[in-house]
């Protein structure tokens, strides 16, 4: 691949606390580079913390940038949990049932309490103070999209009928109903994650990545850029 060629994307669907997936993946894209060229981004679609075991390993290998070429880092709903909970402890009600105690067991807070419905104010405090400056600034600095040739990449989805450049932050970090059954031909390829799949789904019109890593083990990883869509063997 020369230099003046568009560089292709790896993306990877979401992570979800499991660490060990994280790095088979960075290792698969090692060797893919390897092979192929440097001439390349990574994008992760988000959903880096709840449900799985170690969220704080992930966003302090993510934050390093641990692969060898520009990488972007898009914003799930469940990272914006996390910061709701920073501003408002009292959410903590609704994010401990979506993998939010996962989250913060991850960062040394004590979770016993929690599971009683108690001491969220305490709580969230104790997580303002556990979380580092790189972890911080990693979450400031999440986009909501990203585009690149034919595709348009984010956590959920967009809403049909609204132009790319217009959609509306929530829906690109929550939407399902509308987005999931539409046939529509969203002017680019949307490629996406946050409603899990047995196997990644490769339509007219999106691809879906998320294949449930948590619970499943499965961390996808897609090429694109050069034809149709690779999947990386790990």
């Amino acid at each position: 691949m020369t230099s003046g060629e568009e560089p292709r994307l790896y993306v990877i669907g979401d992570i979800h606390g499991r660490l060990d997936l994280l790095d088979r993946v960075i290792d698969a894209v090692r060797r893919d580079v390897d092979e192929r060229g440097p001439n390349a981004i990574t994008v992760t679609l988000g959903d880096y913390v709840d449900r799985g075991p170690d969220s704080r390993g992930v966003i302090e290998r993510l934050a390093a940038n641990p692969f060898s070429m520009p990488y972007v880092a898009l914003k799930g709903n469940h990272e914006e949990l996390l910061e709701t909970f920073l501003a408002e402890p009292a959410s903590g009600s609704h994010w401990r049932v979506l993998g939010g105690l996962e989250t913060l067991h991850s960062y040394g807070v004590p979770i016993a309490s929690l599971r009683l419905g108690k001491n969220y104010d305490q709580a969230s405090a104790q997580l303002q103070r556990a979380l580092p400056a790189s972890h911080r600034e990693f979450l400031k600095t999440l986009k909501y999209s990203y585009t690149h040739g034919d595709y348009f990449l984010c956590h959920a989805g967009v809403r049909p009928g609204v132009p790319l450049d217009r959609q509306n932050h929530e829906d690109l970090i929550w939407i399902r109903d509308g987005f999931l059954t539409s046939t529509a031909d969203f002017g680019k390829i949307v490629v996406h994650g946050h409603t899990p799949v047995p196997e990644p789904e490769v339509l007219p019109n999106r691809i879906n990545l998320d294949t449930g890593a948590f619970a499943t083990g499965n961390l996808t990883c897609v090429v694109l850029g050069e034809g149709g869509p690779r999947f990386l063997r790990r």
